[in-house]
């Protein structure tokens, strides 16, 4: 009981120094940052897929599943908002 109780308390911790940081990022640097986020999403989805691949349970395979699958979108989604904001510093073309 003891041990989840101190797992709880540092995943709170976590979210509120996270979630802090997160929105005292000036716009400039969101580029850079989503791109240090996708590099850590891939390790995050290589993990994911190493657990599915050695479950010895249910739980333990489902879990895995879940975070490859959350992993994803959250590469996907990073490099979709990357690409759209390095378009915005694109110079146009006048016809």
């Amino acid at each position: 009981m003891a041990e989840l109780v101190t797992a709880l308390t540092v995943f709170a911790l976590a979210v509120f120094v996270g979630f802090e940081v997160i929105t005292k990022v000036p716009p400039t640097l969101h580029t850079p940052l989503m791109s240090g986020s996708n590099a850590i999403s891939g390790i995050t989805m290589v993990g994911a897929i190493i657990v599915c691949l050695v479950a010895s349970s249910t739980l333990t395979l489902v879990l895995g599943a879940l975070a490859v699958t959350l992993a994803t979108v959250n590469v996907v989604g990073g490099f979709l908002v990357t690409h759209r904001m390095l378009a915005m510093f694109k110079s146009r073309k006048k016809n």
